[in-house]
């Protein structure tokens, strides 16, 4: 689950990272009160979607004059942000960030991730941040420093400093009296642990800082922030669980969580319905391969009622693009015979017009064809996976 940028920063301010001064408003009227309440003159007003690449897009205004907040906020309020990372039909615009412009001399990267080929969270820095980091990360990857850390005791003090002793030399004895001098690295180590702790305590898969800031006062400031949450570990945060904006999300998606469905919106014709996550991207896989276009993943998991199919089917026919459903259930716990009857009682319910192929195997697998079979509805039956996929796409070239 994504949160929007002031929902970031305000768990940030939380853990004791400074945050530079804002507030938020979902109207011109709220907008240029926020700023008046802010004090000053230069300000910058900033889209809220779930989404990266604001900048470039024109969702981030900055402003020099008070009175300007007010025509930058009837700008971006009401209208749907295109970035590279929302799609063509981009996102919706309901709320802006109006903030106080901070003196930026010099724009660090900083976020925490799970390294799954450790299974450790990964603090990553980079002394280059901005909306150019992923071609920093591309061309100069050597620029990229990681840390692994333990779960279970967080990232300390002393390891962050570690990490950034490429980037920032050790603090040195200041001449004449001896004493110790802070430095960058110094300064930054402390946000970094607590970035951490972000992520562990609120089981986030994503936290990151772009730009961390160094102000010309030389303190550090998350200009921007975004943090993902894994859905996974909601149960145990209700209070972030209702931080959700559907209005973000793919209806679709909003939809199919309701039914305990896990549906991803993707570019094809050919609708997919599969039991276990695995066993979906193969079937993603050799749709792609038979020449064959996916329009979704949609994994119902291990105990697809009548009524979860039924919602299954729904979901998919939502999109006008999908000219043929292929259904590829393995019946482990459960049971081939059941599914085929949920099937039935689905298509019969929805009225489906557009090509079915259905490939049942494991427990019951036999009696779930039978089932199929004697019906009187127009069900393409495959016996492999194989022969399932090259079906649906001879369905959709066949149209």
């Amino acid at each position: 689950m994504n949160l929007h940028e002031y929902q970031a920063k305000e768990i940030l301010r939380q853990f004791g990272i400074p945050i530079p001064p804002g507030r938020l408003a979902r109207s011109p009227e709220e907008a240029q009160e926020a700023a008046s309440r802010l004090g000053g003159e230069k300000f910058v007003v900033k889209a809220q979607i779930h989404a990266g690449g604001r900048g470039k897009a024109g969702g981030v205004i900055l402003i020099t004059r008070l009175e300007e907040v007010r025509a930058a906020a009837e700008r971006l309020l009401g209208t749907r942000l295109v970035t590279l990372q929302t799609g063509p039909l981009g996102q919706p615009v309901d709320q802006i960030l109006v903030e106080v412009q901070t003196k930026i001399t010099k724009e660090f990267y900083a976020a925490v991730v799970l390294d799954r080929s450790r299974t450790q969270p990964c603090l990553i820095f980079s002394r280059s941040g901005g909306m150019e980091i992923e071609e920093v990360a591309q061309k100069y990857p050597e620029s990229i420093s990681k840390k692994t850390f333990s779960a279970r005791t967080g990232l300390s003090f002393e390891e962050s400093r570690s990490l950034l002793a490429d980037s920032f030399p050790l603090t040195q004895p200041s001449p004449p009296e001896g004493e110790r001098v802070k430095g960058e690295g110094d300064l930054l180590a402390p946000i970094l642990v607590s970035l951490a702790k972000v992520f562990l305590e609120t089981d986030a898969s994503l936290v990151e800082v772009n730009p961390l800031a160094k102000l010309s006062s030389g303190e550090f400031v998350a200009v921007d922030a975004k943090i993902r949450l894994d859905d996974n570990g909601l149960e145990r945060h209700p209070e972030l669980a209702r931080l959700a904006d559907p209005r973000q999300e793919d209806p679709r998606e909003t939809e199919a969580k309701k039914f305990g469905l896990s549906y991803v919106g993707l570019k094809g014709n050919i609708g997919c319905m599969v039991n276990g996550a695995g066993l979906a991207m193969a079937t993603l896989d050799l749709i792609k391969l038979a020449g064959g276009e996916p329009a979704n993943f949609l994994d119902v998991g291990g105990g697809a009622s009548r009524e979860k199919v039924a919602a299954a089917f729904k979901i998919i026919l939502t999109d006008p693009k999908v000219k043929a459903i292929l259904v590829n259930i393995f019946g482990g716990i459960m049971r081939c015979d059941v599914i085929a009857e949920g099937i039935l009682a689905a298509v019969q319910e929805i009225r489906l017009k557009v090509p079915l192929v259905v490939r049942l195997e494991g427990t019951q697998a036999k009696d779930g064809k039978e089932i199929l079979r004697k019906s009187t509805l127009n069900i393409i039956s495959a016996a492999g996976l194989e022969e399932a996929a090259k079906k649906v796409v001879d369905c959709v070239h066949s149209d």
